[in-house]
């Protein structure tokens, strides 16, 4: 059973965040294997005060778009898996509202 935490600043539409979460949730199902019913997510929205992130460190550039998502997994699931599954969601973000791929990682 995983656990997904997407994290943003507040402004989104219900519109977004839903098909924001049925992105990720798909992805999880098609990369990672996990049963269709298995849909445990948590869409936090923060004001600008409290979701602090540098908007160019590492030379990435970030826009108030940003997004930090956490996907907490059972053991077992090979490294590989998890990079093809990130990088699938990445793509799927890309290609749904032209976020830019930037940066992933494996936390």
């Amino acid at each position: 059973m995983p656990l997904t935490r997407i994290v943003a600043l507040k402004g989104r539409s219900s519109e977004e965040k839903t098909q924001l979460k049925e992105v990720v949730l798909q992805t999880i199902v098609d990369k990672l294997h996990v049963p269709t019913n298995d849909r445990f997510l948590i869409i936090e929205e923060l004001d600008r005060e409290n979701f602090s992130f540098d908007p160019t460190c590492l030379d990435i550039e970030r826009s108030e778009g940003f997004l930090i998502i956490q996907v907490t997994l059972n053991l077992g699931r090979p490294d590989e898996m998890k990079k093809e599954f990130y990088e699938a969601l990445a793509e799927e973000l890309i290609r749904r509202w032209g976020f830019e791929k930037k940066m992933y990682s494996l936390i």
